[in-house]
């Protein structure tokens, strides 16, 4: 045999990220290690595999079939080390999982001392990534995604549903006063997400189409924290918020507008339908799914 796995694996690693320093970021090695890789394999295969720019990669007809196969055989050494572990009858591996932060902090975070002690030979990596990841070329296992799917090369277990709600803090409130319908809105400092029509979509009966939020950002943990010092009225999701509704930190408002009793997001498991770690994504989601408070 030519060439070596984990060089096999830092080449799939280069053709996702669409660079040497691009991957080698994504897996915290150095570039020069990606690099000798990449040159290893060449030099044993006696072809090259990428074209090379100082601004990107690109993968040459060899280089692009000679990919395609190793994806594939990768896949049955998976398997292969799957089945193994089977065999020595617990699941055990690397296994990745991506979710956006709130759903990181809020649900996984409590759940990994159990998911750990039930299987300590599963070496678990969390991400917290509030945009949707692609999830080769991220190296991810199995990704927790609110809402609809639109991507069909996708095996989806679902998880529950997390009623929303439009929530402000109780200092908030006191200053601001309290809402009585969808048109005090517009008195009010609406708190929403920068560039997502669909997150700024609230489900109250009066409303058409997205607000216009008065402060934005992109992370749902950062909405949650603004809500929380008093800067205004946000519409979250209970699997983030749920806790500090009870606690009374925050106030829902507008409950009895809230269409079909706050529609309720999808959350959802997903990961490709060919994964040879289905046993290792299967022990996961088995612990977490009876514990999730969605």
């Amino acid at each position: 045999m030519k060439t070596r796995s984990d060089d096999l694996e830092l080449l799939l690693a280069v053709v996702d990220a669409g660079g040497f320093s691009a991957a080698a970021q994504r897996l915290d090695i150095p570039v020069a290690r990606v690099s000798r890789a990449i040159q290893r394999l060449e030099h044993n295969l006696q072809v090259p595999l990428l074209n090379r720019t100082t601004r990107s990669v690109a993968l040459t007809a060899e280089g692009r079939c000679f990919v395609d196969e190793v994806r594939t055989g990768l896949e049955q050494l998976n398997a292969a080390e799957e089945a193994l572990s089977l065999a020595q009858g617990e699941p055990r591996g690397r296994l990745r999982v991506d979710a956006a932060s709130p759903f990181v902090l809020h649900q996984l975070v409590p759940l990994v001392a159990e998911f750990r002690q039930r299987y300590p030979a599963i070496e678990l990596e969390l991400t917290a990534s509030d945009d949707i990841i692609n999830l080769l070329e991220q190296r991810t296992d199995v990704a927790i995604r609110i809402g609809a799917l639109t991507d069909s090369s996708l095996h989806a277990r679902l998880l529950g549903r997390s009623r929303l709600y439009l929530v402000a803090s109780p200092d908030y409130l006191a200053s601001a006063g309290t809402p009585v319908s969808s048109a005090d809105l517009v008195h009010h400092q609406r708190i929403g997400f920068l560039g997502s029509n669909v997150l700024n979509q609230w489900p109250v009966d009066g409303l058409d189409g997205e607000i216009a939020p008065t402060l934005a950002s992109s992370s749902g943990e950062v909405v949650r924290q603004l809500c929380l010092a008093g800067q205004g009225i946000a519409c979250l999701s209970n699997f983030m918020i749920g806790e500090d509704v009870r606690a009374g930190r925050l106030k829902p408002v507008l409950s009895e507008l809230m269409r079909h009793g706050g529609a309720r997001e999808q959350v959802q498991a997903v990961y490709y339908r060919n994964t040879a770690m289905s046993v290792r994504i299967q022990a996961f989601l088995d612990v977490i799914a009876p514990r999730l408070t969605l």
